[in-house]
């Protein structure tokens, strides 16, 4: 590898400050990176966009030296990625792609066409950030692609992490807590407390009767001074104390009694809650042939065999055996097409719908999903305790997540130590 930065001539390349402004300078290469090159133009673009980035967060920018350095160094690092992801064949559907840009229009509040109106009345285009989005979406492939495979994490790392302090509390339940509090002075009589206390009964009831918690709030009349709102998601051991007991006893959307502390009354609704506690799942053990439309077999007759071999089984022929010889799941084929104990989301919507709705030891009607023509049998239904399976499975996520920043460091250093550089 091989590297020099000589800025005198990057600045007469047109990074000078007065450059940015007022000089439109001929393109021209500023780094060699393997099998491409870094131009001039996107080193000034990219600095206009962090330059502006700092002048929004009203940050003070470094040396221009450095900025221009610290700035080519990441577009260096993501050319690297960009060939690596050409050479892997990373590609990004339009589909993705306008889900990703109808993400980033929906977190401003606006539709993908009001964005887009938006971007342009700023001067931007919408076209170049939808370019940008996708080049991020490669790189992050690829870095996803690469680090993954680095990470290991044992089943005694996790046993080991759950034993401690720290792995607790991660598996603890989380709430969103909603809260309203009246507050009663210290001189206020029991009779005025009860009458208060009266009237959040009323609104705790209209909560319960199906109003929405912010409605019956701002419906309150004068006279009561409610405070309070939405605690966002808090672990049990993050509540605050006057909740940690609260919390356990009401179910999502419920509404706990109105109770009493030094503060005032008290009303408390469960808006959500997610993790902890005992999960179970419903799963279904079930085997199934495939049949896939081809050049030799239209989608017609694919329907028309399924047909045929459900009719066949129904007549006492094996299902294994029609599975062994027909199927082309090739997973499954050689086991006589079982797919074991399957659960929710485990399969395509239309192969899921069609199991849901067919009856233990019974084969169903052909079914047609993206992969073919299937049709299935329901050998048998449980409930399936999950509880420690996802607890384990949080803490694995928890983990990988700890691990990957590190491990992809180190990976960016590799791949720039190796890469061929020359910076003109």
């Amino acid at each position: 590898m091989r590297s020099r930065l000589l800025l005198p001539l990057l600045c007469a390349a047109g990074f000078s400050s007065a450059a940015f402004s007022a000089t439109e300078m001929l393109d021209q290469v500023v780094a060699v990176v393997d099998d491409d090159v870094v131009m001039a133009s996107e080193l000034r673009e990219r600095m206009a966009a962090v330059n502006q980035n700092i002048a929004n967060q009203g940050a003070e920018a470094p040396p221009e030296d450095v900025l221009i350095r610290e700035t080519l160094d990441r577009l260096i690092l993501e050319n690297i990625q960009m060939q690596m992801g050409q050479r892997f064949g990373v590609r990004i559907s339009d589909a993705q792609l306008n889900q990703a840009m109808g993400r980033i229009a929906a977190q401003n509040g606006l539709t993908q066409e009001q964005f887009a109106i938006l971007l342009e009345q700023e001067g931007r285009s919408y076209t170049e950030i939808r370019e940008n989005i996708e080049r991020e979406m490669v790189i992050q492939r690829v870095q996803q692609g690469n680090v993954n495979q680095l990470i290991e994490i044992s089943d005694q790392e996790i046993e080991n992490y759950l034993s401690t302090e720290e792995g607790q509390k991660l598996v603890q339940p989380e709430y969103r807590i909603i809260h309203a509090l009246l507050p009663i002075s210290s001189d206020t009589s029991d009779a005025e407390i009860e009458k208060s206390r009266a009237f959040c009964e009323s609104l705790v009831q209209r909560i319960r009767d199906g109003e929405a918690f912010d409605q019956v709030m701002t419906s309150v009349p004068e006279g009561y001074p409610f405070t309070g709102g939405d605690l966002g998601w808090r672990k049990l051991d993050d509540l605050p104390s006057l909740f940690q007991e609260v919390a356990p006893t009401i179910g999502r959307g419920e509404t706990a009694d109105v109770f009493q502390s030094p503060s005032g009354l008290h009303i408390v609704t469960m808006a959500d809650q997610r993790g902890g506690g005992d999960m179970t799942i419903n799963q279904t053990k079930v085997r199934h042939i495939l049949l896939k439309p081809s050049e030799i077999l239209t989608d017609e007759q694919a329907r028309e065999l399924a047909v045929e071999l459900k009719a066949r089984v129904a007549a006492g022929e094996d299902f294994g055996e029609l599975a062994r010889e027909y199927s082309e799941d090739i997973g499954s084929a050689a086991e006589g097409g079982d797919l074991g104990w399957t659960s929710p989301g485990q399969m395509v919507p239309e192969f899921e719908n069609m199991m849901a709705s067919t009856e233990v030891d019974t084969v169903s009607e052909p079914v047609r999903s993206q992969f073919g023509w299937h049709i299935l049998e329901v050998l048998d239904r449980r409930e399936k305790d999950v509880t420690e399976d996802m607890r384990k499975a949080q803490v694995r996520e928890f983990l990988h997540g700890r691990k990957y920043q590190e491990e992809l460091d180190a990976w960016l250093r590799k791949i720039r130590d190796e890469a061929f550089v020359d910076i003109k």
